[in-house]
């Protein structure tokens, strides 16, 4: 299947590793350029050199105000277009709900949803018709996970946001949804020793490179009519 992606323009929030810079290899792979970020000089560094030539860089926060339109104007520079965004962020801290404390839930605020949301917004403004934005959440935007109250709090909101700005950008052409990752073991999140597929349908844990296809399908042409939902990337755990 010919994706449509050769030449359209990406910019990708933590992407130097994980599911981002998983998702940043399947669509260079698939003919598309990127601009990578994380707030690792070193880590964007490596991922460039990884991969290659149609890959540019960028050291900055998600939680930075700037962070967004510094985006927007690398891609528009190097390359002339953006065509649309995959947006992650790192895990969450671990915690209950009970414990948190103010600080903790207006860190995560910025970290989990407002520096997301504002860069979202900031490249739909730069969007033609036929762009698209997919938020990388977690399975805590459908159902409560153990330990991870944080994420449990405000991933659905995330969710419930995109939904919304699917519908207000609908009009010009402009697809928004969410991808729903479950367990897929990475150097930076490896498998703790207790760990079990046991409730897994697929009885495994998922690759990275299975969810980096799935992010480049939902970012291309292909997908032109998927928006205002989220896609569930998980061996059939939440069964819904």
């Amino acid at each position: 299947m010919d994706l449509g992606l050769e030449g359209r323009v990406f910019v990708l929030t933590g992407a130097t590793a994980g599911l981002g810079y998983a998702a940043a290899f399947a669509l260079v792979h698939e003919g598309a350029r990127v601009v990578v970020s994380s707030r690792s000089p070193a880590r964007v560094e490596a991922a460039v050199s990884r991969l290659g030539r149609q890959a540019v860089g960028v050291a900055a926060a998600v939680e930075d105000p700037a962070t967004p339109t510094l985006l927007v104007r690398t891609a528009l520079r190097h390359y002339g277009r953006l065509d649309g965004a995959l947006l992650a962020t790192g895990p969450s801290a671990r915690g209950r709900v009970c414990d948190a404390t103010d600080e903790q839930w207006r860190a995560h605020f910025d970290h989990l949803f407002l520096g997301l949301l504002r860069t979202a917004t900031t490249v739909a403004g730069h969007l033609p018709s036929g762009g698209a934005i997919a938020f990388v959440l977690s399975t805590s935007a459908r159902r409560p996970l153990p330990d991870f109250g944080l994420s449990d709090g405000l991933r659905p909101g995330l969710a419930m946001a995109a939904r919304q700005m699917a519908a207000e950008l609908g009009p010009d052409g402009i697809r928004v949804l969410s991808l729903v990752p479950g367990r897929f073991p990475t150097p930076g999140s490896p498998l703790s020793p207790d760990e079990s597929c046991a409730d897994i349908p697929l009885s495994r844990f998922g690759t990275p490179e299975e969810f980096g296809k799935v992010a480049a399908f939902s970012l291309s042409a292909a997908a032109g009519y998927v928006t205002g939902t989220e896609i569930v990337i998980d061996g059939g755990k939440l069964r819904c």
